[in-house]
């Protein structure tokens, strides 16, 4: 099988010839900057290539198509034309990270520094406005910086919170367009759609660090609250935003067609290390009208697969995300209470893909040995990769810290497991 071929097995619940691997084709299945660089190094042996940030948020670095058949990951993303921080990943321009790394950044990825040496980034790159981000001095990525006005209840606005929603423009189709001809022609790879503007509620995308003077609630713990003690304003956020990517969903459905086979719908998280974030009557209640929306229109025209984000412990959830329409759940984080693989397997194995649950990056990838980490992949891809349904990649993005050795062992497991 070559790499696409291996994906659409798996995703329709088909034994492949082997796993099929995901690494760098969203910003929740990626890998950060400098550990693609020490990566690259090992693999390929070009120690003065520079590898470009393309999600600045969470540092991310590109995986490179030598790369990527060097090591045999099966899957490129499409990402929106802009970065979290509302700049074009264009132009780039050389950048040293904390720990001495030299990478490229986008033409628009200006920084400061404040007293204490952190690092403080701008919307759209505009430094006249305040800074919408934060790299603490030493650190590797960066945070959202809160910019909440008072809140008056009286005077709260739904607008206010969907001004970031509107029609894919122009040069966003172009883009599109342009993206999806040069994947679908010249590679053999499984190709992911990140969706604009399908994440209900995400907290990534609350404090929306891409504007320059947010309006609405954008302070992450008063979204939160707002979900239980402003339902009726949440639902009416909700329900903007669905009307205006039902539009857009159209739109790409009609320029895409079948050339793409998974879309990135939500990285909303509704787990946490013990349990659910949220109840399932909540789930139900909030968000699963709006996530069976956005899913029908692309299951009734489409052969795509839909993928669900959300870190932590979503067992309970599971069977209402099947009924939402989901096919694909991610990041299948082991670690957490009550997700044990070989019974999420026998539960839902049938009915969802598992893209993540490979490795369990909060200890064993970052902190184990290299010999821990290769026997952990052996078993993962043995629980979930029997059948189909299994897309291999690490539970969550692979942090800065990933000793290399670790990394080449979890590929060397890969390999292995093929055999």
């Amino acid at each position: 099988m070559n790499s696409r071929e291996r994906l659409l097995a798996a995703l329709n619940h088909q034994q492949p010839d082997r796993v099929p691997v995901d690494f760098g084709s969203t910003a929740v299945t990626g890998i950060h900057v400098s550990v693609v660089t020490r990566l690259r190094r090992a693999v390929l042996g070009d120690g003065d290539y520079r590898v470009k940030v393309i999600e600045p948020y969470q540092m991310l670095g590109e995986v490179d198509e030598e790369l990527r058949k060097a090591l045999g990951i099966d899957v490129i993303g499409i990402a929106p034309r802009k970065t979290l921080f509302g700049f074009e990943n264009k132009n780039f321009k050389p950048f040293t990270m904390f720990d001495g790394t030299e990478v490229l950044v986008p033409e628009n990825f200006n920084t400061t520094a404040d007293t204490n040496g952190d690092l403080l980034i701008y919307p759209e790159g505009d430094t006249a406005v305040p800074p919408s981000g934060r790299m603490p001095k030493g650190g590797h990525f960066f945070d959202s910086i809160i910019r909440q006005a008072p809140i008056d209840d009286d005077k709260l606005d739904p607008a206010d919170n969907c001004e970031e929603f509107g029609p894919l423009s122009d040069a966003d189709l172009s883009y599109y367009q342009r993206s999806i001809d040069r994947l679908s022609t010249q590679t053999d790879a499984g190709i992911m759609l990140t969706m604009p503007g399908t994440a209900f509620g995400d907290i990534a995308l609350v404090p929306a660090p891409w504007m320059k003077h947010p309006k609405g609630i954008r302070d992450v713990e008063e979204w939160y609250i707002s979900t239980i003690s402003r339902k009726d304003y949440v639902r009416k956020v909700f329900e903007a935003q669905c009307e205006i990517a039902l539009k857009n969903i159209q739109k790409l459905i009609n320029l895409f067609g079948n050339r793409i086979h998974a879309t990135f719908l939500t990285g909303t998280d509704f787990g946490t290390q013990r349990g659910p974030f949220i109840s399932v009557k909540a789930y139900r209640d909030l968000f699963k009208p709006f996530h069976k929306q956005v899913n029908d229109l692309i299951h009734q025209n489409t052969m795509w697969k839909t993928f669900i984000h959300s870190c932590g412990s979503v067992f309970q959830l599971v069977p209402d995300f099947i009924e939402a329409g989901f096919d694909i759940l991610n990041p299948v984080q082991c670690s957490a209470a009550q997700m044990d693989p070989v019974e999420l397997k026998r539960r839902f194995g049938k009915d969802v893909t598992f893209w993540g649950g490979g490795v369990d990056t909060q200890h064993t990838l970052a902190f184990a040995s290299a010999e821990e980490v290769y026997r952990e992949v052996r078993r993962r891809v043995d629980i979930f990769n029997e059948g189909g349904g299994f897309v291999f990649d690490t539970i969550h993005n692979i942090q800065a810290n990933t000793p290399t050795e670790n990394i080449l062992a979890l590929f060397r497991a890969l390999q292995d497991s093929a055999g």
